[in-house]
């Protein structure tokens, strides 16, 4: 059995990531880092809560003995109120987080990313993304695991019309197609959560044998959330 920690987890990946953590019969416990209390899983055995509305002191709360961290963690730049608010929780909350993880013994290290991660680019936030992983990379956990989405598909809290109509296009293409037409360059958000959960899992339980740095691209995300996840956990 393991212990998980997660960091994002009312985010559109970051809640499929906790449901499927907290039903997985593997996993022994999941922490998971907050700034408001979340009523709803309470009963859950599993659920641990590190509550706080200081995100500066969330580093400091990694639990021990805890060797699997995922982070969905991000915001948008309308949300942080500019790109350098965006930066200090996309970039720096999320690497101060895995360092703190890397410091009390964590092994195992599953970053959301993004497909489009390019350090050469011109727009501030495909490049940040890069230098996270790059970041996240050079801290030397056993297993690194990059999850590189597409179009994330899903049903957001919040409004983002530009994304909602190629969600919507996704949706048509993946219907009459069988997925075919979608998978490549748009998946669903559960299925990206249960990617992440299942490459971590198999780094942390051994299951993969080569160490360093891992990056799952589309088809493996449709392979380990998908196709490989029916039956198999």
């Amino acid at each position: 059995m393991t212990s998980t920690a997660l960091a994002g987890s009312t985010g559109l990946v970051g809640s499929h990531i906790l449901a499927t953590l907290l039903a997985h019969p593997s996993i022994s416990s999941v922490h998971t880092y907050t700034r408001r209390d979340l009523p709803e899983y309470s009963s859950n055995p599993k659920y641990r809560q590190i509550h706080s509305t200081e995100t500066s002191t969330w580093p400091s709360l990694y639990p021990s003995g805890t060797p699997l961290f995922l982070s969905g963690l991000g915001t948008t730049r309308a949300a942080a109120g500019g790109l350098d608010g965006q930066r200090k929780i996309d970039y720096q909350l999320n690497l101060d987080l895995a360092r703190a993880a890397k410091a009390a013994g964590c092994t195992t290290f599953v970053l959301i990313s993004s497909g489009s991660a390019n350090s050469a680019s011109m727009l501030a936030y495909v490049k940040m993304k890069s230098e996270l992983e790059d970041a996240v990379s050079a801290l030397g956990f056993t297993h690194t695991v990059i999850v590189r989405p597409g179009l994330i598909v899903g049903k957001r809290g919040e409004s983002r019309p530009a994304e909602a109509v190629f969600r919507g296009l996704a949706g048509v293409m993946g219907r009459v197609s069988g997925g075919r037409l979608k998978n490549f360059w748009a998946q669903d958000a559960d299925v990206i959560a249960r990617a992440a959960v299942k490459a971590g899992l198999e780094c942390v339980e051994g299951r993969r044998e080569e160490e360093g740095v891992w990056i799952l691209g589309g088809g493996d995300i449709i392979r380990l959330g998908k196709t490989e996840w029916e039956g198999k956990k």
